[in-house]
């Protein structure tokens, strides 16, 4: 058991004004006791919103063994009541919403259109994974011995870690948490620093009160240097379902493969965004500002890079300036489209990124700054930014920039276009435009990427598609048959129903 006092507390209420500094771990909700604890900042205001226990080791220990200990009898479970408890979080999600919302607003600067567009897709993706457990069956296989039956079988993998970013928080962590549990699994969250409440703890509280069993579901709030080696490396985890940088995730694989679990990896991306001169220019361009400036861009697969036609290039780039200056930008709390980003570190590197692709020869269009913001002497928000004149080799556009930052670039032709598109290490997300379809598909299959849109922007996701990247972009998929072959594990019995003849 662990060293650590697990001071026993209240449970949260599920709302942005509850006292969120506490862990739960085996049903039970506990105080930071000793530990030391992490501030959470309101990105918009810059002021404290909560704190939230640095959890420990041995913390993360006892987690694995209730994670373990539950999974065991869930597994028991017939596929009815375990859809039942991922059904009732739905329906939980439905009556919370506007509870969610403001928790998405306050901590991770998520505007109101953002989190309603989270909260939508997280929940399309809970009511796929309700249906799983009628899906994950078994199959039977002809043999090539006379008499024998070939059964495959799908059995829970075991304890799933789910480690979730920061960017798309309660969505990111409940497309692996409601998969892993409708199949049969425990689950350890080991949530993102800067937004422990809603890419763990709230879905923890979810869970709970749609009648989990107390151990199923925990979650360790905890800085990634302490704790992270043992979240992703634990001899008891069975698959690791992380998010996040490539960096990072390389890693987090690591670990997880040390452990001989599996790596469920979705990572960094670059996405191009390819305009020919086909395209309908104005659809394109709505298109393109809202996958450059949706979440101040802090999406992996947001537009990285515009790559647009030489033809129409100029027409493109004082249309995006025009849409970059018409956004509103500054506090979500406000109405804002355009909120903060996360944190100083990161809007320090957008800028940088900004300020070295300008000494490296591009044209500022517009933006490359901050918004003040009322009240806040120090702003996160970073103005919409354009830059024409930019080539591949530039910081913001070879750097996954993960800003409000529009790099545009011409080509002169479908192979360059091509060329220029798969010109880095990533392969998550792409979106080609062009009033021609077979032309556009021809550019499409050329493009390595595990998703690419035609006539459309690339951050789409659906819970009955296969989820992920190519290259540098990730391990695996998420979403439907495949995150159920990656949650689940096959098991091969064979029946012998006639006397079979042996050499011995």
């Amino acid at each position: 058991m662990a060293q650590t006092p697990q001071t026993e507390r209240s449970e949260p209420e599920l709302s942005a004004d509850a006292d969120w500094n506490c862990l739960y771990v085996d049903g039970n909700w506990h105080g930071p006791g000793d530990r030391d604890t992490i501030s959470v900042e309101d990105p918009s205001t810059r002021e404290e919103w909560t704190r939230v226990p640095a959890g420990t080791t041995e913390d993360v220990d006892d987690a694995y063994a209730a994670a373990k200990s539950a999974q065991e009898r869930w597994a028991e479970k017939s596929p009815d009541q375990r859809a039942e408890v991922v059904q009732t979080v739905y329906a939980l999600m439905d009556e919370y919403e506007d509870e969610l919302t403001e928790l998405l607003m306050a901590e991770s600067g998520s505007a109101q259109l953002k989190s309603n567009v989270e909260l939508q897709t997280a929940a399309g993706g809970v009511a796929e994974a309700a249906t799983y457990p009628s899906r994950a069956g078994g199959d039977i296989r002809d043999s090539t011995i006379e008499g024998k039956e070939n059964l495959v079988k799908r059995e829970p993998a075991g304890v799933v870690a789910v480690i979730p970013p920061w960017n798309f928080p309660f969505h990111l962590a409940i497309r692996a948490v409601a998969p892993a549990v409708a199949l049969g699994n425990g689950v350890v969250i080991k949530p993102a620093s800067d937004t422990p409440v809603t890419s763990g703890l709230a879905i923890a509280k979810l869970f709970e009160m749609a009648g989990a069993p107390p151990g199923l579901v925990n979650c360790v709030p905890g800085r990634g240097s302490e704790i992270g080696d043992r979240v992703a490396g634990h001899p008891d985890v069975d698959v690791v379902a992380f998010t996040g940088s490539t960096e990072v995730g390389r890693h987090v694989a690591k670990q997880a493969v040390d452990s001989l679990a599996f790596p469920a990896m979705e990572l960094g991306g670059n996405g191009p965004n390819v305009v020919l001169e086909d395209a309908d220019l104005d659809n394109a361009l709505s298109g393109s500002a809202f996958g450059s400036f949706s979440h101040q861009g802090q999406v992996c697969i947001s537009i990285n890079r515009h790559l647009v036609h030489e033809s129409i290039y100029d027409e493109f780039v004082e249309g995006m300036v025009e849409k970059a200056e018409m956004l509103p930008a500054g506090s979500v709390h406000d109405g804002n489209i355009v909120g903060p980003i996360i944190n100083e570190t990161q809007r320090d590197q957008i800028l940088q990124f900004v300020e070295e692709t300008v000494e490296q020869g591009a044209t500022l269009e517009t933006g490359g700054d901050t918004v003040p913001v009322d009240g806040v002497e120090d702003s996160l928000v970073v103005e919409p930014t354009v830059l024409s004149d930019a080539t591949n080799e530039m910081t913001a556009a070879c750097n996954e920039h993960f800003g409000p930052v529009a790099p545009i670039i011409p080509f002169s032709d479908d192979e360059e276009a091509i060329e220029l598109a798969n010109d880095t290490e990533y392969g998550l997300a792409a979106s080609v435009w062009s009033g021609d379809r077979n032309r556009a598909e021809d550019v499409a299959d050329g493009i390595d990427a595990g998703m690419v849109h035609i006539n459309d922007q690339p951050i789409n996701e659906e819970a009955n598609v296969p989820f992920g990247g190519m290259k540098a972009s990730g391990i695996g998929r998420f979403h439907g048959d495949a995150i159920m072959r990656e949650l689940t594990e096959t098991k091969w019995i064979s029946v012998q129903r006639e006397p079979r003849q042996f050499p011995m």
